[in-house]
C-alpha cells in the first residue's frame, strides 16, 4: 500500500537526522555542545501541509521537536530487512506529528478541529476522494493511567464538515508494511490491514538451537549480484517471528465503524483496490525464505480477489530470488511492477523482461509491457515493446498516456505518448535525453486526483498538459510551469521563479494552470506557502497562506553565495559558500573552514559541469549539515561539486582517486584564493558515501587538518557485488575496489579522523563494522582517530541526545584539530626562516 505523501516539510533542511556518541570507554553519558549549537537543534520546526483532493483545504500538521532517546530506544525486531516495533505491530522507525488542523486555501483562515487523541502521535493520513473525511493513524502506547489499555496503531477519522475527529474501529492496524489503510473509491469505505484478533502472542525464542542454519548455492544458475544486506533472517526461529508479524487480516471498514472481514489472515505485503472498487490486488510473501536477501526478494504470490477475499485470478507466482544478474539495469525474470491502470475500471499492467533480466545479453527488445482487463479471461494485450527498461506510465484517458523507459548504463531516458485503448497505434516519442542533463529536463507532467482519488494527467481541451520542472540553468535552479501542446508540440511558459526569490510550485490549483500553490523563500526569508494567481498583475498575484518566522533569528544575516570555479582539467564546479553573520574578509581575514561533500558519478564532463542549487534559497542552518558550525565562527563550503566522470566506455571509478583529489584541490584553492579560508585550517566531512570520500582524502592528500566521517564504509571488498553506482563486482574490477578502499591506506592517514556511526545502521553496505575496523586500523598504525558509536541509531540519527552528542563530538574535533591547530612542520620551518 502507498505511504503518506504530504506537501514538503518547511524548512526542507532536516529529516530524521542526528548523531550521538558513546565515544571511548572513559566517557560517561550523553554530552551537550556549546549553547549556539544547542539552539540550532532546538529551533522551532515549521508544520507540514497536506493538500486536499479539491485543492481548497490543507491539513496542517505540527512537527514536533526531536524525539528523546527513550522514544528511539523502543523495542525493535530486525527481521528479513524489516525493522518492527513488537509493541505496536508497525515499522519501528517513523516520524509523527503532534496535532492536526485545517487551512482554508481561499480565505487563508486556520480551522481548529476537536476530538483528537489526548496526546496526538499522527503517523499517516489520507483524504477520502470526495474530501468529506481525513483518515489518519495514531500510534498509541499502553498507559493504564490514561485509559490506554493496549499499544498499537489506531485508525482515526476526521469529519471535514463537522471538524470533529473520532477513533474508527476497535481493532488495531498492522503497519509493518505500509500505513495499514487506504480509501476505496466510494469515499465511504476504508480497506484496512488489521492485526488478526486470533493471532495470539508472538513465538518466544527458546535460545536452544535445533540445528545449524544451512544454505546452498545454485550451480549453473549464472552469475548473480548479492549485495550486502542488514537485518536478515538467521534461523527458523527468526522465520517464525517474521511470519507472525507480517500476518494481517484484510477488512473493509466503513465510516460508521461497521467492519467486514475480507477472507482469511495472510502474509500480505501489499494490497490495493481497483479503480472501480470491485477488486483487490494482493501480494503475499511465501516460503521458502532466505538468509542472504531481504523479504522483498522472497517468493511472492500476486493475486486478484473479490471484496469477500476469494481469489478470482492468479497474476503470478514468483520464486525466491537470491540476486540479480550484474549491472544496474538488471531486473527480475518474469512478471514485475504489477499495478492497476488508473484510468480503467479494473485493468492490470505489468512488465516482463525479454533478456532474462540480464543487461549483458544482446536484445532489441528489453521489456514488454502488458495489460489485462477483468475478468482476466482474455489473453494479455501488449501495451508497449521497449528497447530499455520500463519505468512507469502517467495515465490520462483511453487515448492518452505517457510511458517512460530508461537505461542506466547510458543514462538515457525516453518518454512516449501512447494510446492505451488502441495499443496497436504507434507510440510517439516526446523526448529522449540524458538523466544527467538537468538543463534540458522538460519537467514532469502535472497530475490531478480523479473521482476515485487516483492520479491522472491534467489534460486540457486543446490536448495540452502542464509540466512542472526545476528549471536548472547556469544561473541556478528556477522552477517553472509550462503548458505543452501534445498536438502542435509547442511549449508556453506560464510561470518561472525570478530573482531575488526561489519559488517552487507545490501544486496546480486550477485546471488551466492559472492558480498555483507554491513555496517562496529568499536568503533571509523562511520558506512559506503562497497562492499565486497568474491572472492578476504584479504583487496582486501573491497571497500568503502561512507566516512561519525565521527559526534562528540570531543567524539571519548568514552570508551565502553560490560560487563557480574550475577543476584543473577544465570541469566546471559549483559550491555554496557560507560565512558567519557580520564577517568581513578584509577586516577579519581567513577563517577555519569546514567542507561537506558527497561525490557523484557522471558519464560526461558537460553534465558534471552543470550548476546545481540556487543563490536565492533560504540560508537554512540545520543540525545535520555543516552550516551549524557558522555559529561557532567557521566558514562553510557546503555541497562542493565532487564529480567522478567516466567518458565513453571508461567507468567513472576507473579514475576515482585522481578525480577526487582534483575536486578537493580545486575547492581548497578557491576558498583560499577568496581569502576566506586558511589553507592550514580546513576540515573535510561527509555522511555515508561522503564519509567514504573523507577517508580517502585523508589517506591520499594532506589538504585537510581533520575529517569527520559519519556512517561510512571504508573497505570495498566488504561490498563485493557493487556499491553506489559501481555495478561491476570485485572479481571484475579488483584494482578499482582495492584502490578505492581507504582501509588499505590507513597507514597513510596522518591527519585527525573522527568517525561517527549508528550502532544499528540499516543501510546496505555501511555496516557498523566498517567504522570499527577502520578505527582499529588507524589506531593500531599510530594515527589520530576517534570512534563514536550511537546507541539505537540507524543510518540517519534521530534522538535529540544523539544529535547533541554528534555536534559535541564534531565541535570538539574541529576546535582541537582545525580552529586551534598546531602548526605543521612545514609552517614551523617557514616561521624559523
Amino acid at each position: 500500500m502507498s505511504t503518506r505523501s504530504p506537501l514538503p516539510l518547511l524548512p526542507i533542511t532536516v529529516g530524521l537526522l542526528a548523531s550521538s556518541s558513546m565515544a571511548m570507554a572513559q566517557d560517561s553519558g550523553y554530552q551537550l555542545p556549546p549553547a549556539p549549537l544547542q539552539a540550532i537543534v532546538d529551533a522551532p520546526r515549521a508544520p507540514t501541509l497536506s493538500l486536499s483532493p479539491k485543492r481548497n483545504l490543507a491539513a496542517v500538521l505540527p512537527t514536533p521537536s526531536l524525539p528523546s532517546i527513550r522514544e528511539v530506544a523502543q523495542p525493535e525486531l530486525k527481521l528479513a530487512g524489516l525493522r518492527i516495533n513488537p509493541r505496536t505491530y508497525s515499522s519501528s522507525r517513523f516520524s509523527f506529528y503532534t496535532g492536526l488542523g485545517l487551512l482554508d486555501i481561499d480565505t487563508q483562515k486556520e480551522i481548529k478541529v476537536s476530538g483528537l487523541p489526548a496526546t496526538p502521535r499522527i503517523a499517516d493520513l489520507a483524504w477520502s476522494p470526495d474530501q468529506h473525511y481525513l483518515a489518519f493513524t495514531h500510534i498509541a502506547y499502553a498507559d493504564p493511567a490514561k485509559g490506554v489499555k493496549e499499544s498499537g496503531v489506531e485508525l482515526w477519522l476526521l469529519d471535514v464538515q463537522t471538524k470533529v475527529a473520532r477513533k474508527l474501529g476497535s481493532q488495531p492496524l498492522s503497519a509493518v508494511y505500509g500505513r495499514g489503510f487506504s480509501w476505496l473509491p466510494d469515499s465511504k469505505t476504508l480497506l484496512v490491514q488489521l492485526k488478526p484478533a486470533k493471532l495470539g502472542a508472538a513465538p518466544q525464542p527458546s535460545g536452544i538451537p535445533t540445528g545449524p542454519a544451512t544454505q546452498d548455492s545454485n550451480p549453473g544458475g549464472g552469475v548473480k549480484q548479492l549485495r550486502t544486506y542488514p537485518d536478515l533472517l538467521k534461523n527458523e526461529e527468526d522465520a517464525k517471528l517474521f511470519e507472525h508479524y507480517i500476518t494481517v487480516q484484510l477488512a473493509l471498514l466503513d465510516v460508521t465503524g461497521k467492519q467486514r472481514l475480507v477472507g482469511q489472515p495472510g502474509q500480505f505485503s501489499r494490497v490495493s483496490s481497483s479503480p472501480d472498487g470491485k477488486n483487490l490486488l494482493t501480494t503475499s510473501i511465501v516460503r521458502p525464505y532466505s538468509y542472504i536477501v531481504p523479504a522483498y526478494d522472497f517468493g511472492h504470490k500476486i493475486e486478484v480477489r473479490d471484496l469477500a477475499g476469494k481469489v478470482t485470478h492468479t497474476v503470478a507466482t514468483l520464486p525466491l530470488e537470491e540476486g540479480l544478474p550484474p549491472g544496474n539495469d538488471a531486473v527480475s525474470v518474469g512478471v514485475r511492477d504489477v499495478t492497476w491502470r488508473v484510468d480503467a475500471p479494473a485493468t492490470l499492467v505489468w512488465a516482463e523482461a525479454q533478456d532474462g533480466g540480464d543487461p549483458a545479453k544482446a536484445a532489441d527488445i528489453r521489456d514488454i509491457v502488458y495489460t489485462q482487463a477483468a475478468p482476466f479471461t482474455v489473453k494479455p494485450a501488449v501495451l508497449a515493446k521497449l528497447a530499455s527498461r520500463y519505468l512507469g506510465v502517467a495515465w490520462g484517458r483511453g487515448d492518452l498516456a505517457l510511458l517512460t523507459e530508461g537505461w542506466y548504463k547510458t543514462r538515457v531516458v525516453k518518454q512516449w505518448k501512447i494510446t492505451p485503448d488502441q495499443p496497436a497505434t504507434p507510440a510517439e516519442l516526446l523526448s529522449s535525453r540524458s538523466l544527467e542533463d538537468r538543463y534540458n529536463d522538460p519537467g514532469q507532467p502535472v497530475m490531478r486526483a480523479d473521482a476515485a482519488g487516483l492520479p491522472r494527467l491534467l489534460i486540457a481541451a486543446d490536448n495540452s498538459i502542464l509540466l512542472d520542472g526545476q528549471g536548472a540553468s547556469s544561473e541556478g535552479d528556477r522552477p517553472f510551469i509550462d503548458r505543452f501542446n501534445l498536438t502542435t508540440k509547442k511549449t508556453e511558459r506560464l510561470f518561472q521563479s525570478t530573482a531575488p526569490y526561489y519559488e517552487n510550485v507545490v501544486a496546480v490549483l486550477d485546471e488551466d494552470g492559472s492558480r498555483l500553490l507554491s513555496t517562496r523563500e529568499a536568503p533571509t526569508e523562511q520558506p512559506n506557502y503562497y497562492v499565486r494567481n497568474l491572472k492578476q498583475q504584479g504583487a496582486a498575484q501573491l497571497t500568503a497562506l502561512t507566516h512561519f518566522p525565521h527559526p534562528l533569528p540570531q543567524l539571519k544575516e548568514v552570508q551565502k553565495e553560490l560560487i563557480r570555479y574550475k577543476r584543473a582539467d577544465g570541469v566546471d564546479l559549483t559550491a555554496t559558500l557560507m560565512l558567519p553573520p557580520g564577517y568581513d574578509v578584509k577586516r577579519d581575514g581567513p577563517l577555519p573552514t569546514l567542507m561537506w561533500a558527497y561525490p557523484q558519478e557522471f558519464k560526461s564532463a558537460s553534465a558534471a559541469s552543470q550548476t546545481k542549487g540556487s543563490p536565492f534559497k533560504f540560508n537554512a542552518v540545520s543540525y545535520w549539515g555543516p552550516a551549524a558550525f557558522l555559529s561557532m565562527g567557521y566558514a562553510v563550503l557546503d555541497n562542493p561539486s565532487f564529480p567522478i566522470v567516466g567518458n565513453g566506455e571508461q567507468e567513472p571509478n576507473d579514475t576515482y582517486l585522481t578525480q577526487l583529489v582534483a575536486d578537493a584541490e580545486a575547492a581548497v584553492n578557491e576558498v583560499v584564493k577568496r581569502g576566506v579560508s586558511d589553507r592550514n585550517r580546513i576540515a573535510i566531512g561527509g555522511h555515508s558515501y561522503g564519509a567514504f570520500m573523507t577517508g580517502n582524502l585523508l589517506a591520499h592528500t594532506r589538504l585537510f587538518r581533520a575529517g569527520i566521517a559519519r556512517s561510512g564504509a571504508y573497505n570495498r571488498t566488504l561490498t563485493p557485488f557493487g556499491f553506489q553506482a559501481e555495478d561491476r563486482s570485485f572479481w571484475k574490477a579488483q584494482d578499482v575496489y582495492q584502490a578505492m578502499s581507504p582501509f588499505n591506506y590507513a597507514d597513510k592517514i596522518k591527519d585527525a579522523l573522527l568517525m561517527i556511526h549508528g550502532e544499528q545502521d540499516n543501510n546496505s553496505g555501511t555496516f557498523p563494522i566498517q567504522s570499527e575496523r577502520m578505527f582499529q586500523a588507524v589506531k593500531g598504525l599510530g594515527g589520530t582517530a576517534r570512534l563514536v558509536m550511537l546507541p539505537n541509531e540507524s543510518h540517519a540519527y534521530r534522538a535529540r541526545e544523539s544529535i547533541m552528542q554528534m555536534l559535541y563530538e564534531s565541535n570538539n574535533w574541529l576546535e582541537k584539530y582545525v580552529k586551534n591547530a598546531k602548526p605543521t612542520e612545514t609552517e614551523v620551518r617557514q616561521a624559523v626562516k
